[in-house]
């Protein structure tokens, strides 16, 4: 039999978009198999963030926790380090603060989630039409007539509206796209925590935007790790925004890129500058915003 994740936890990275962030939080707790616990990892954001969490905590279903750190540009690779380290589930999943998941999205990960194994999920790219839908409060839609953009192979630099079949949940073709590798992209992806433990998480001398996902992908594999793809299952809605990627992400002479192509040349396992940084400083968990919420 394989092994199975006793608890689960979500790991969910925001910065100073609450709106998106609450669309999100609304279909974690509509979940077919919730978390075990749902932990928000916030770069910086203001306080209306903070408020939004504890106002949202008074009726979650799991523990609610907040972790923060101080703006002081992008550091998404610490914040996630701080995460997996408040973490307590034995499987992580890790999704962006402007992805809108299906209500089996846990239950998708979960169901190929395997020894040896990381999950690499896909998006579905909303139109900026469809977005503004959803943060004035209109129901997520999956299926073939999802209002998105989707990726033209034949131009990569275009989008057009095709390519519809990968808007539906197909769990028995799931299973067999799952023998493929697919694209590292840390909006959506899942974890054995002992295994980011292993390779130290992310490194953290990663600052500015890309690349962090690359990297840590990398040394998983270097680790012996088989990245597996989730197509047709694990959906998820990521809303149109402005991008604050720079021209060309895979220009070799940026300094993320720099540190990503010496790990790959070292074949690099685990980072100097990662996770056990921050081990100490969780070893009681963040406190559950649902009490807070109680004792008001």
């Amino acid at each position: 039999m394989p092994k199975s994740a006793n608890s689960v936890s979500m790991i969910i990275s925001t910065y100073n978009w609450k709106e998106a962030l609450a669309l999100v939080l609304r279909a974690v707790a509509a979940q077919s198999r919730l978390p075990d616990e749902v932990i928000i990892v916030d770069d910086g954001s203001r306080e209306d963030t903070a408020e939004l969490l504890r106002t949202i905590a008074r009726d979650f279903p799991v523990p609610l926790r907040h972790v923060w750190q101080p703006d002081e540009g992008f550091r998404k690779a610490r914040i996630l380090n701080r995460g997996i380290a408040a973490s307590r589930g034995d499987y992580i999943i890790q999704v962006d603060g402007d992805m809108v998941i299906h209500r089996h999205f846990v239950a998708d990960h979960l169901a190929l989630a395997r020894p040896g194994r990381f999950l690499q999920g896909t998006r579905i790219r909303t139109t900026v039409e469809e977005t503004a839908r959803l943060i004035a409060g209109g129901k997520p839609r999956f299926g073939w007539f999802t209002d998105a953009y989707f990726r033209d192979d034949k131009d990569r630099s275009t989008y057009h509206f095709g390519r519809r079949h990968h808007t539906l949940r197909l769990p028995w073709l799931a299973r067999l796209k799952s023998r493929s590798s697919g694209h590292p992209m840390g909006c959506n992806v899942s974890f054995w925590r002992e295994d980011l433990i292993r390779v130290n998480g992310y490194d953290e001398r990663m600052h500015g935007y890309g690349s962090e996902d690359l990297e840590i992908d990398l040394r998983l594999r270097h680790a012996g790790l088989r990245r597996s793809q989730i197509k047709f299952a694990a959906l998820a809605l990521h809303l149109e925004h402005r991008s604050v990627a720079p021209p060309d992400p895979a220009d070799p002479s940026l300094p993320n890129n720099v540190l990503l192509y010496a790990a790959r040349d070292a074949g690099l396992i685990r980072a100097e500058h990662g996770l056990d940084g921050h081990l100490a400083d969780f070893v009681q968990p963040p406190a559950d915003l649902r009490d807070e919420a109680a004792a008001r």
